[in-house]
């Protein structure tokens, strides 16, 4: 069963999966769509620490260039309000920024090239936004 299948199984119309377990499955087919088209996975779910700090849901690196991609990954059960893509506001772009560079500080090394990615996983398909916005504009 393909990731997109899985994901439709798991957020099916049952109403039995839990906010937590839909955000999972989207993050698990956002995952696989990414390993597809040849990225590796380095860390899952960064956070920050201490309270009002940022959260990744995905960090990977592209192979080809060794760019690290930070990643979002947004799902919504219907295009309504924007869709997935609607949620992503400035205040959550920002937040993303923040434990972007905190990751980066930690790394200790000169930072590889970056960018910003988001996911959309919607009942429709899944949507990859390259390069989707950057630390200056958040």
């Amino acid at each position: 069963m393909g990731f997109l299948q899985n994901y439709k199984k798991t957020t099916g119309s049952g109403g039995s999966a839990t906010t937590k377990q839909r955000g999972d499955a989207a993050e698990e087919a956002a995952l696989a769509h990414l390993q597809a088209a040849g990225l590796r996975l380095v860390m899952r779910n960064y956070r920050t620490p201490g309270r009002g700090g940022g959260e990744i849901d995905l960090i990977v690196r592209d192979p080809r260039d060794g760019t690290l991609v930070f990643v979002e990954v947004r799902q919504r059960a219907s295009g309504t309000h924007g869709g997935a893509g609607g949620s992503i506001t400035g205040v959550k772009q920002r937040r993303i920024v923040f434990a972007a560079r905190h990751y980066l500080l930690a790394l200790r090394t000169a930072p590889p090239p970056c960018r910003f990615d988001v996911v959309l996983v919607e009942p429709q398909g899944i949507e990859w936004l390259q390069a989707a916005f950057d630390a200056g504009t958040a």
